[in-house]
């Protein structure tokens, strides 16, 4: 959250995880957004947000830590993917909402061909 002399702006976590979401499916070696379980993934069908899905956000004043649940593609090294993948969305929410991210954490749950 952020205030002016106009007022507040307030960024909501579900449009935190959409950006990260089209930041991480951009990244090279990174074929797919995973759910955390199967529970996880039955009540995203049933929302049909696929915005969100993979993405955990949490926010502490002013801090943001995020968990990423992704599958990479066969063949790479996953590590260096993983890797890459934290920096990018470190990167990106740092410039496009100006708040400081403590921690992105890269989870992977699956390869793919």
């Amino acid at each position: 959250m952020d205030e002016t002399k106009r007022g507040k702006i307030e960024i909501s976590p579900a449009a935190i995880a959409a950006l990260t979401s089209e930041a991480v499916l951009e990244s090279y070696g990174v074929v797919g957004m995973a759910s955390r379980n199967l529970i996880d993934g039955i009540s995203e069908i049933l929302q049909g947000d696929r915005a969100r899905r993979g993405v955990v956000v949490h926010q502490d004043d002013e801090r943001i830590t995020i968990d990423l649940y992704i599958i990479v593609q066969y063949g790479t090294r996953i590590s260096e993917v993983a890797q890459s993948v934290m920096n990018r969305v470190k990167f990106t929410l740092e410039q496009t909402l100006r708040l400081p991210v403590q921690a992105a954490h890269a989870h992977v749950q699956g390869l793919r061909m």
